[in-house]
């Protein structure tokens, strides 16, 4: 469907009371500022929630206090507080991101009139609109929609769409593209007058790539920017008086380029937007973090001069933007704004964490069955492990937590492909470590003991509901896609002594090892890619020694490589997977696959062969670092040689590697 919903119920927190007046003109300046024109406008974000109500790691089985709509919901009743006029908004990637997600997808299942327990969360609090991610597309269509049914609340998206038009205002849309909120807000006098709020709402056009399975014949996307410029005119048309944009793109490059993924700078320009809320990054905004980036003022918290906001994910953050309106004939303008991300939890100098709030009873209380019932569903064995699965050393050295699940899809690969024109072909895997450090902070690896191998194992060895693809190359896309993954290293000098190795913007999921063939990486050259995928020196040679059962491997041979959607459709940039290459798209998981792997062996016994490896580089020191709890495995690691070499002030263990 097209065009506009609107919606006049009043939600929680946002008509005026003399309680809240009061408070507001205490606690914030803008009332005390605004005349009798003006009013102010809170308006509150949640972005990346990820299915993260409750404050628990279901992949660690224990309490954590950095994440949680519960404790998030917490801040936002405490800001509802303080002002007359709130506006409670989620920017997508809702309904998948962790265990619950996966028990609810693949084990409880949406009838027609179930309730999905983060809608149900969602309900309890009162959200006033939210608009989809890329991840809510990646149990498909018909889970998607039984879920957004049971929402209290409207859910808009304005560039997917099941039927396209001449333009995007002539399609038929998946949902409404946007939404005008009829309201009223209080002045400075305390005098309420009638607003009418437009919301529009974009998710990355990539899903169409990354979610293939799900959405081939049935839904395309549009640029956002090319979709917001057709749109906005209509939404001012009907009345809008200001208009906010829930944008599940991150903030990248400030210059538009069709079918961006990270377009929200561009956004921003777009004439007739007010404000913008972002996300799909897991970043936050206001914060140093973008302190060099073109098209945005950390300091002011705008994105093209307009106020942004990026509420970090899990429910780490509430973003909030503060608008002082003012009158303008029969419309409203924004005359003034502030921005901040506010966190649930600090980390404290020595690594600990302070939560900042407590839990909202009421939301814990909405999703406590099915939490219950996931926690029963993670902790079911489904094998044995001979040897401990750990991903402390993924990034410097062959790793059996990587390597389990590469042996996983070439078994399932070899299966799938028996009896067709590939099956005699070379059969390769690749795989990423997608815990190991980085963002995710010094406890965030991989970490199985010997012994029992439960779903949520599993699940920790491959975070993401990914769908198994087997793509032909030949031996120069090979050679280029090593090349792209071994951006994750920074250029070392000859003779420096503890350099740093790890390239902190190339995010780990981005390095992947394949097995089947053996190669060194050659750290004194440049790389070939930057962290994005773009090529930068497009001579530079870091790959050695790539060959393939002994012999080199040459530019014109062919090899078929298990990997998943995400790959194989483009994700990360890497030669050789553009979805022109995909010549089995399989309907199963890999964690599917992995469980399966494991159920049939009874026992694995993970183990490194040590396929790659750094060149020697003499009189040459690097430090890397990991997790504190990496020290037990640190003599083990096959091909490399390290020592410890004392903790960085992030709380990661330093170890140094003689090249």
């Amino acid at each position: 469907m097209s065009g506009t919903t609107r919606f006049t119920l009043s939600r929680r927190g946002f008509l005026a009371s003399s309680v809240a007046s009061s408070a507001l003109i205490v606690l914030h300046p803008y009332s005390a500022r605004a005349a009798s024109n003006q009013a102010h406008l809170r308006i509150l974000e949640t972005t990346d929630l990820h299915v993260h109500v409750f404050p628990y790691d279901y992949y660690a089985d224990k309490p954590n206090d950095t994440v949680g709509l519960s404790r998030t919901a917490s801040l936002i009743d405490a800001i509802r507080a303080e002002a007359t006029n709130t506006l409670l908004l989620d920017n997508g990637d809702f309904l998948q991101g962790n265990p619950m997600g996966d028990y609810i997808a693949y084990e409880r299942g949406m009838k027609d009139g179930d309730l999905h327990p983060v809608i149900a969360a969602m309900n309890t609090l009162g959200f006033d609109a939210s608009t989809l991610g890329n991840h809510e597309f990646n149990y498909g269509l018909d889970f998607l929609m039984k879920s957004l049914a049971g929402a209290n609340f409207p859910v808009i998206s304005a560039n997917v769409a099941t039927a396209q038009g001449s333009d995007p205002t002539r399609d038929t849309t998946l949902l409404p593209p946007y939404v005008i909120l009829d309201r009223m807000v209080t002045d400075g006098d305390g005098v309420q007058h009638p607003i009418r709020i437009g919301l529009i709402g974009f998710v990355p056009p990539q899903i169409v790539n990354w979610d293939r399975q799900h959405l081939d014949g049935k839904a395309t996307t549009r640029d956002i920017v090319e979709t917001a410029q057709a749109w906005l005119p209509q939404i001012k048309e009907a009345g809008a008086d200001i208009v906010i944009a829930l944008s599940h793109s991150g903030i990248g490059a400030a210059t538009h380029t069709d079918g961006m993924e990270n377009a929200s700078i561009p956004l921003a320009a777009v004439d007739g937007i007010d404000a913008i809320v972002t996300g799909h990054n897991h970043l936050v905004f206001p914060s140093p973090t973008f302190a060099d980036t073109a098209g945005v003022d950390v300091a002011a918290g705008s994105i093209q001069g307009k106020p942004g906001v990026m509420a970090g994910f899990w429910g780490s953050h509430m973003g909030l933007i503060d608008l002082l309106l003012e009158r303008d004939g029969n419309t409203w303008r924004v005359v003034s704004f502030t921005t901040e991300a506010r966190p649930i939890a600090q980390r404290n100098e020595d690594r600990s964490i302070t939560p900042l709030v407590g839990d909202d009873a009421q939301v814990l209380e909405a999703a406590i069955e099915d939490h219950e019932a996931t926690l029963a569903y993670v902790r079911r064995a489904v094998g044995e492990t001979d040897a401990p699965l750990q991903s402390y050393f993924a990034l410097v050295a062959d790793d059996p937590s990587v390597q389990i699940v590469s042996i996983a899809q070439m078994w399932y690969i070899k299966q799938m492909l028996e009896g067709t024109e590939y099956a005699d072909l070379p059969l390769l895997s690749a795989a990423a470590p997608f815990k190991a450090g980085g963002r995710g902070g010094p406890d965030y690896y991989t970490d199985v003991p010997a012994g029992p191998v439960a779903i949520k194992n599993v699940a920790d060895l491959y975070l993401y509901p990914n769908t198994v693809r087997a793509v032909k190359i030949t031996g120069e896309q090979l050679r280029g896609w090593l090349e792209r993954s071994a951006g994750m290293f920074n250029q070392i000098s000859a003779g420096a002594e503890d350099a740093a190795l790890l390239n902190p913007d190339f995010p780990s999921y981005n390095f992947d090892v394949i097995d089947g063939v053996t190669y060194k990486i050659d750290l004194s050259q440049p790389s070939r890619f930057s962290a994005k995928g773009d090529v930068i020196n497009p001579e530079a040679q870091r790959i050695l020694d790539l060959t393939y059962q002994g012999a080199p491997v040459t530019d014109d041979m062919s090899f078929i490589v298990a990997t998943n959607n995400y790959r194989a459709e483009g994700g990360g940039d890497f030669p050789g997977a553009d979805g022109s290459t995909v010549i089995f798209d399989a309907p199963d998981t890999n964690r599917d696959v992995l469980v399966r792997f494991i159920v049939e062996q009874g026992t694995i016994s993970p183990s490194a062969d040590a396929n790659w490896s750094f060149a020697p580089l003499a009189g040459t020191s690097v430090l890397f670092p990991t997790g504190p709890n990496a020290a037990p495995y640190a003599d083990s690691v096959s091909g490399v040689h390290m020592e410890a070499a004392g903790t960085d002030p992030d709380g990661f263990a330093l170890y140094r590697i003689r090249l």
